[in-house]
């Protein structure tokens, strides 16, 4: 009987040792699958965080090229405000030039008779002047009435040609010059050195010095100087060649006629 009491406790204490053991297992058992749950909620976390913190780079890459876009737009407006600006002053430039054009050519063809004009009236004096510079003068009106024949030269540059040749006429008249030319002389046709100061005195003198003379205005023919004059000539020829210092002249001017 003792030993059947003895045998039952011990039986007893193997059936709990079993439970207890039993239940430790399957406790560890949940606890793994615990931990591996959360270790893949935390991948999924890490994974997320990465996609945000993406995302938020990305947003703020976006945000500043949205706010250099905006600020290039204010730019185009503030320039196309200007070009419009521009474009309005143009309309009406255009509008002043296209008066201007027809007032031009209204210009024109009132001022092409008076160019004409001009030039006949520069003719007339270079040939009621002293003869000095003959082809020289010849050509520079040949010229101007050559131009005023050529459709491809602009009216205002034809103009401006003619001012030019009667400037050119007006400083004959305060110039001092020397240049070799073929003159009729009472001894025949001879090349001499000539002397033009201003428009009071036209003198000749041959290059050997032998003959001097000017031209007179009432006979409108070449005379011969005597002597006196051949060395004042020589010099003033000498002085307006830049060969001599500039210094007083003796020279054969006739006096002032009596008008009735």
């Amino acid at each position: 009987m003792k030993n059947n009491h003895t045998q039952r406790p011990m039986i007893s204490l193997l059936l709990a040792l079993g439970v207890a053991l039993g239940g430790t297992s399957a406790f560890a058992t949940n606890l793994n699958d615990v931990f591996g749950v959360a270790e893949q909620v935390n991948k999924q976390a890490r994974k997320s965080q990465a996609r945000v913190d993406a995302l938020t780079d990305e947003t703020r890459t976006l945000l500043g090229e949205y706010k250099t876009v905006l600020k290039e737009i204010e730019g185009l407006r503030v320039y196309n405000r200007q070009l419009e600006k521009q474009i309005a002053n143009q309309e009406a430039e255009k509008l002043q030039l296209s008066a201007s054009i027809d007032q031009v050519t209204v210009i024109e063809r009132q001022i092409t008779p008076l160019m004409m004009r001009m030039i006949d009236g520069l003719e007339q004096f270079v040939a009621l002047d002293l003869p000095f510079l003959n082809e020289e003068r010849a050509n520079r009106l040949d010229g101007l009435r050559e131009m005023m024949d050529r459709a491809d030269v602009a009216a205002s540059e034809k103009f401006s040609q003619i001012l030019r040749a009667y400037q050119i006429e007006n400083e004959y008249g305060r110039t001092m010059e020397s240049y070799a030319d073929e003159i009729d002389t009472t001894e025949g046709s001879r090349i001499v050195d000539v002397l033009k100061v201003g428009r009071i005195a036209l003198i000749y003198q041959t290059s050997d010095g032998e003959e001097t003379g000017a031209w007179d205005v009432s006979k409108g023919t070449w005379v011969a100087l005597d002597d006196s004059y051949k060395t004042p000539i020589r010099n003033g020829i000498r002085m307006a060649r830049k060969q001599l210092s500039v210094d007083m002249l003796t020279l054969p001017i006739a006096g002032p006629e009596t008008v009735e």
